[in-house]
């Protein structure tokens, strides 16, 4: 075991935005072998819209047979971004480089002001955690990748989950090695079933899958994109069985036993049917006979809508006759009032005229005598006059009152 110690450079691409090819930055050491940056401007084979960026051991052929490099690295873009991109991996003959075919878009490296003076910084951090120098690769050969003790055959596929699925994991907690490898060992398997063509999968193989899928689920493993895809293999199935007529028996069987069954359920339901039928027309008798009454009492309100209309009518008259009394009253009230304001006027003339026959009192005794026999004749004729017209305003407004009673009573 050699410089197990991380190493870290930075290094510059001058006049980037010209750059199309590939590049490669710089040699350098580490874990008892040489590495390289490899840059793809315009991205590599797999995109053509982002900057892909990848490590490779330099020199794999002067490696000893069966070497291996478990490295953790990080590939830092030191621009304005500061976009850290970190990955482990195993490195070997078979597969010497690993990298981010979409490490940026280019959208983003072509905004303004973003490679300041056209130049793309990156920072490179890398430290070799395991070294194998000697002896062939064994198919039993196994490596702890991530917590997970995996073959050398399997460490290509488990690199794929966890670059593409980082958190598939995240929530195991099982302590035990031999059930974790268990538990990747059929993930693996599951995920190679998954991608073999629809059609060359078994039906016993989905149902497999599924129990499977379950089980890693229930383990924490986080699966939702491998659900997706158990389930598109499923649709594909069945729209392969439904073209070409497969397995259409079986269901149709299926489907007849449950028709079978729900007619046995049905029958089972038919006497409290009957029950229900039952109950149903005694209410519908007991409907008809309140239907009887609401019509009776409907025939009631309006009997008794019309009466109550002949005594509004009634006592809309009444209330014009009351309306014509107060007329009536009110001008008698105001014939009073004048007659009233006549006696205070003749009171008035009265008490001049006392006045003057006390003056013309001392010139003659029989002249007094005469103006207060005249006094007294004029006062009492005005009396009886008063008297005699109250008495015949108070006859007219009694005769009015008895004559209106009367016919009130009358009426009624």
């Amino acid at each position: 075991m050699e410089d197990q110690k991380q190493m870290s450079f930075s290094f510059e691409i001058d006049n980037f935005s010209d750059k199309k090819g590939l590049i490669r930055y710089p040699l350098f050491s580490s874990g008892g072998c040489e590495w390289y940056v490899e840059v793809y401007p315009k991205g590599d084979d797999i995109v053509d819209d982002h900057l892909s960026l990848y490590l490779q051991v330099a020199n794999p052929e002067s490696l000893r047979l069966g070497w291996k490099r478990r490295a953790t690295y990080s590939l830092i873009i030191l621009n304005r971004s500061g976009e850290e991109l970190f990955k482990e991996y195993v490195f070997c003959a078979q597969f010497s480089g690993c990298g981010f075919p979409k490490a940026l878009p280019l959208k983003k490296l072509q905004e303004k002001g973003f490679l300041e003076k056209n130049k793309l910084v990156v920072r490179v951090e890398v430290k070799v955690d395991e070294v194998v120098d000697e002896g062939d690769a064994t198919e039993n050969e196994t490596f702890n990748y991530g917590g997970f003790q995996v073959l050398y055959s399997q460490v290509v596929s488990l690199s794929w989950i966890v670059e593409e699925h980082p958190d598939f994991a995240v929530n195991v907690t099982q302590k035990n090695q031999r059930m974790k490898t268990a538990y990747i060992n059929i993930l693996l398997d599951l995920i190679e079933t998954l991608n073999k063509p629809p059609h060359s999968i078994t039906q016993t193989e989905l149902s497999n899958a599924q129990s499977e899928l379950i089980d890693l689920t229930e383990a924490g493993f986080k699966l939702d994109w491998l659900e997706t895809k158990l389930d598109e293999v499923f649709l594909e199935r069945k729209k392969m069985n439904t073209a070409d007529g497969s397995d259409l028996k079986d269901e149709l069987n299926k489907e007849i036993g449950k028709s079978a069954a729900k007619v046995s359920s049905m029958e089972n339901f038919k006497d409290e049917l009957s029950d229900l039928k039952d109950e149903l027309n005694k209410e519908k008798s007991k409907s008809a006979t309140c239907a009887a009454k609401v019509s009776d009492i409907e025939k009631e309100v309006w009997v008794l809508r019309d009466e109550v209309s002949d005594l509004e009518d009634v006592l809309n008259m009444e209330k014009g006759k009351s309306n014509t009394c107060a007329a009536e009253v009110l001008s008698l009230k105001q014939t009073v009032s004048d007659l009233e304001e006549e006696v205070w006027v003749l009171k008035d003339e009265v008490s001049d005229l006392k006045d003057v026959l006390n003056k013309e009192k001392d010139k003659s005794d029989t002249y007094a005598a005469k103006v207060l026999s005249l006094e007294q004749t004029v006062l009492n004729q005005t009396v009886l006059n008063l008297r005699a017209d109250l008495k015949e305003e108070k006859g007219v407004v009694s005769s009015w009152e008895v004559l209106d009673y009367a016919d009130l009573h009358n009426e009624k």
